[in-house]
């Protein structure tokens, strides 16, 4: 077996988080140009932002791509640590690869419907997810 093949699901979700990032400004640069909104305007006037002047449904994919550096981060580093520690294989991949789902699914969610308790679901289980790995983690370096 593949020791690092926890790697890949770590390269999944970085591809999923570009994909996401692509989404972003598909719909962002349109809405700013129907707005006709001069951004360094935007950037010289602190009181506001684009969550106050562009729709939701078009912020709503610039939030899920800020969410993706939030936890995703202590996901990255633990996917590091086992396949360093030899241990990136088997049920820790596929953990991996659950925790790459949920927060795919997350993302979809946030950017086309927004339902928060479903978000607030999704969210938990991938937590709870990415805490599975690191109490693993845990146990193999200590």
């Amino acid at each position: 077996m593949n020791p690092a093949a926890i790697l890949q699901p770590a390269v999944a979700l970085m591809a999923w988080t570009m994909v996401m990032w692509l989404w972003m400004y598909a719909t962002r640069i349109p809405a700013m140009n129907a707005a006709k909104l001069d951004p360094d305007a935007l950037a010289q006037d602190p009181t506001r932002t684009l969550d106050d002047i562009l729709p939701a449904q078009v912020q709503w994919k610039a939030h899920n791509y800020n969410h993706l550096h939030e936890a995703p981060t202590l996901f990255y580093a633990v996917c590091l640590v086992l396949a360093v520690a030899g241990q990136g294989n088997g049920m820790s991949a596929q953990v991996a690869w659950a925790y790459v789902g949920l927060r795919v699914i997350h993302s979809v969610v946030q950017a086309t419907v927004n339902k928060v308790v479903v978000r607030f679901v999704l969210f938990a289980l991938s937590s709870i997810v990415l805490m599975a790995l690191i109490y693993h983690a845990a146990r193999v370096v200590f």
